[in-house]
């Protein structure tokens, strides 16, 4: 005897249900799950040898920020940058910051500079240079602040202060040391009238 169409129905209903499982499942299995989150973690962007600069609302250049490789990271939002340089010109008086690498936040309001920081500020009519040195430092380059919390070592003229940290504002228009201050200062000599 042989089947019928009705009787054989339950039976190729649950053949295509199979393998239409089988086809769902396959479509839908990440086996380069992997290389998407890689892709995902990867650059989006590498630029060599940049030169980023911000402009005030007259047009006037704030600041520039150079770097001989920038790396953008989409996924965590950070873009790295090797060799970092920030350079300052207000009313002719320059500010230079170095570091051996840093890393842009907050879409960019945010940089950490890290591993021999320098900074200079030039000298100008009755004011002395001004520089120190730190493990780390965080720039705020749009509000010209600046801060760490590692150790530092100013020197303006012969004056040279140790400090376990600082903060800044107008990028070192004013300047406060921190935590266990020791200042050497030359000593002047004494004139009789």
């Amino acid at each position: 005897m042989r089947p019928s169409i009705l009787q054989l129905y339950p039976v190729v209903a649950l053949v295509v249900l199979a393998g239409a499982t089988l086809w769902l499942e396959r479509i839908t299995r990440d086996d380069d799950g992997a290389v998407r989150t890689e892709q995902r973690r990867a650059p989006d962007f590498i630029a060599e040898q940049t030169r980023l600069v911000s402009f005030g609302a007259d047009g006037q250049q704030r600041y520039e920020l150079l770097a001989d490789r920038i790396t953008n990271y989409p996924l965590s939002g950070i873009t790295t940058l090797d060799r970092p340089r920030l350079r300052y010109d207000s009313e002719g008086r320059e500010l230079r910051i170095t570091a051996q690498s840093g890393e842009i936040h907050e879409g960019g309001s945010e940089v950490l500079l890290s591993g021999d920081v320098r900074v200079h500020r030039a000298a100008t009519v009755g004011s002395p240079a001004m520089s120190f040195a730190s493990e780390t430092l965080k720039v705020w380059p749009d509000d010209e602040r600046a801060e760490t919390s590692d150790p530092v070592i100013l020197t303006q003229g012969k004056t040279t202060a140790h400090a376990g940290g600082l903060k800044s504002d107008n990028i070192f228009g004013t300047l406060d040391l921190l935590d266990g201050v020791t200042v050497l200062m030359p000593r002047t000599s004494r004139t009789q009238p």
